[in-house]
């Protein structure tokens, strides 16, 4: 006999890890918002063995997620491993579904709960997933154009150490507790005060930034440009043997030298704001 029933919970991450079951090894997650978006990626990133999920999400939610480093970094390990595809449609999305072979959740965010909506009455079943399965196969493929968090990391420990990785991580974490808090810092200037700190030379942040997908050297002459106008860094020139002296990164406010790698977001969001970011 088919069953409805409903899961009440305080987050969306909540409802998901209540409506999946164990043994669930591919799921079509549709019409996700961006919270859900968010909140599915951390499940997935911390599950030993998570199901294969194929998204299907408006683009601009889509758009939404490759504009967060962090977040769409991470997406992209899990895309390099299986476990996430995402696609976009023009399709109309009536609701936000975690559709299985056995059941359809219909995930309600209601203020401060959240519902998940659970029927397993196989014929709705299968009309709900043959739908969306058919917009997925016609959908369009959606590139993050991010590089995954795990080559960051190994490129960052190959071609700095272990320190500088180190600090990037703690700086990374702290910009991603930040964004509702509209931090003006993003990945680029975190790569740049984070060699700062190490007082590595901006050809060389620029050049494995540039190598590794993070930004173009361009965009990192400019986010250094920024932050050396606000006094967040300074620069020294050390010649070389052929051709114009490069620069050595350093900060440049007591404040920031005084700070632990964790620190730096939050010291160097507030230098921003009171210079006139």
């Amino acid at each position: 006999m088919a069953t409805n029933t409903t899961s009440v919970r305080s987050s969306r991450s909540e409802v998901f890890r209540a409506v999946l079951p164990e043994e669930v090894s591919e799921i079509l997650g549709v019409g996700f918002d961006e919270d859900s978006v968010e909140e599915l990626i951390e499940i997935l990133r911390a599950l030993d063995d998570p199901p294969r999920v194929r998204l299907l999400a408006a683009e601009s939610v889509l758009k939404w997620l490759r504009s967060d480093f962090v977040l769409a970094s991470t997406a992209a390990d899990l895309i390099a491993a299986e476990t996430l595809s995402v696609r976009t449609t023009d399709e109309p999305f009536e609701n936000m579904l975690v559709v299985t072979d056995e059941e359809v959740v219909s995930v309600v965010p209601a203020g401060e709960t959240v519902a998940g909506l659970v029927s397993d009455d196989s014929e709705f079943v299968d009309a709900t997933r043959n739908r969306w399965a058919s917009a997925w196969e016609t959908g369009e493929e959606f590139g993050l154009r991010t590089p995954a968090h795990s080559q960051v990391a190994d490129s960052l420990t190959a071609e700095f150490g272990a320190d500088v990785e180190s600090d990037f991580e703690e700086m990374v974490g702290a910009l991603a507790t930040t964004r509702s808090a509209e931090s003006s810092l993003d990945e680029v200037d975190v790569s740049v005060l984070v060699a700062a700190k190490h007082e590595e030379m901006l050809y060389d942040v620029s050049k494995w930034g540039e190598r590794v997908g993070v930004a173009s050297k361009a965009t990192f002459s400019r986010a250094k440009n920024h932050l050396e106008e606000r006094g967040l860094i300074e620069t020294e020139k050390v010649p070389i043997d052929v051709g114009r002296p490069r620069q050595r990164l350093l900060l440049g406010d007591e404040r920031l030298r005084e700070a632990d790698a964790e620190e730096l977001v939050s010291v160097a969001t507030s230098l921003l704001s009171t210079t006139g970011s």
